[in-house]
């Protein structure tokens, strides 16, 4: 039977198609890495769209360690944990996640969203403030909605410390305080500024919650996050994080902080207690990978290195990439359904998948090609794709070509 719901999906999508702006699936035929097959493109293609950042979704002793967790504790618990009981490796792994950020303790989910939607309901009471960067993720930001309504919500300006001053002064009063920011800003590629940040949440005793979804695996000496990259991991009071990007790309995401916040959210947080618990497999890959990180840390100088010479190689190109210093490389284009074109001609004409990003994702007129750039990546990808971002520059008039 048709109703008017399926004719008013059927007129939305079709808008979307006549726009330019409707997206497709591409289907990957092998694992996550460097290049990968792709189905629609009946070849390898260069990927320029993971958060494969260390290189990890596909790395030999990344796998191993799954398969062992799999063949160890089956596909999983087939009920959440209070009510089956929980598996040693889940214990295992947020130990070493607890570890990995100098924390007390720390809680799995079944991603980052869950993480973030399932913290500030708990912790934030009728009275409280809590503030969040502008810029912040989509889970960060239906995170905040769902808190009670007595609690009070407010936005500082991105990177604006004065404006976060601002409103920490409006709620000085508040029975307390929260700040909220990602580590590194996923569509901007920028990062939070974590000295300023730390030293209002001190003079205004806020508790400072990161989420350094992005950040963790790239950014620091040790790949520890922006805190790291900033000396000032001991100031940050909760983190939020994801198993779903370096630490081995699978799913899963963390709540990591003092012992009696994980105990809070174990009572109370809805998606961690009417969710089963992260696969076993997953476990596993994430663990291998938060150990391989330790171990060898010369990954996170490689892939700092790598995103480096990428930026400033567009940039010698003529090229205006945000500025940045994570693995993140935004080219702002302008239109959605133009960034969206550039990403095709690129995938067609030069087997690099790589993501043009527009509206509600970002602002309307700032679409953008987003680069992410992979330790997995060769000097010889790198080349390569700088080449094509010329190419095909100059073909759609980003940049002047020659004479």
């Amino acid at each position: 039977m048709r109703t008017a719901f399926d004719d008013r999906v059927q007129k939305n999508l079709q808008d979307l198609k006549d726009a330019g702006t409707f997206k497709t699936y591409r289907h990957l035929s092998g694992p996550m890495d460097a290049h990968s097959g792709m189905e629609e493109a009946g070849k390898d293609v260069l990927v320029l769209s993971s958060n494969n950042y260390l290189g990890l979704s596909n790395d030999p002793e990344v796998i191993e360690a799954s398969r062992e967790a799999l063949n160890k504790y089956g596909a999983g618990t087939a009920s959440v944990r209070f009510i089956c009981g929980t598996m040693s490796i889940h214990k295992e792994l947020e130990d070493e996640i607890a570890d990995f950020h100098s924390t007390e303790a720390s809680l799995t989910y079944s991603s980052c969203w869950s993480a973030n939607t399932g913290l500030f309901a708990n912790i934030c009471a009728p009275g409280d403030a809590l503030i969040s960067d502008e810029l912040n993720h989509a889970s960060i930001i239906d995170g905040c909605r769902v808190v009670n309504k007595q609690v009070n919500r407010d936005v500082y300006r991105h990177s604006d410390m004065a404006h976060l001053e601002e409103q920490l002064q409006k709620y000085k009063d508040a029975p307390a305080r929260f700040i909220v920011t990602d580590g590194v800003f996923s569509m901007e590629g920028d990062i939070a500024k974590m000295p300023e940040i730390v030293a209002l949440a001190e003079k205004y005793e806020a508790t400072l919650i990161v989420d350094d979804s992005h950040g963790v695996g790239v950014m620091g000496p040790g790949g520890r996050g922006v805190a790291e990259f900033y000396g000032v991991e001991d100031k940050v009071d909760i983190y939020t994080g994801t198993l779903g990007k370096a630490l081995g790309g699978a799913a899963g995401g963390y709540v990591a902080g003092p012992q009696h916040v994980i105990d809070l959210l174990i009572q109370q947080s809805r998606p961690h207690i009417f969710s089963n618990g992260i696969s076993p497999a997953t476990a596993g890959a994430a663990m291998a990978s938060i150990r391989l990180i330790k171990r060898e840390p010369q990954r996170v100088k490689s892939v700092q290195d790598k995103s480096r010479w990428f930026r400033d190689a567009l940039r010698a190109e003529g090229f205006s990439p945000l500025e940045g210093e994570s693995a993140i490389v935004p080219i702002i284009v302008g239109d959605t359904a133009f960034a969206m074109s550039i990403s095709e001609k690129m995938l067609k004409e030069h087997g690099i998948f790589v993501t043009g990003f527009g509206f509600p994702v970002v602002p309307k007129g700032t679409a953008r090609i987003r680069v992410q750039i992979s330790d997995a990546m060769s000097q010889e990808d790198l080349d390569y794709a700088l080449k094509a971002f010329v190419t095909v520059g100059k073909e759609v008039g980003l940049l002047e070509a020659a004479a």
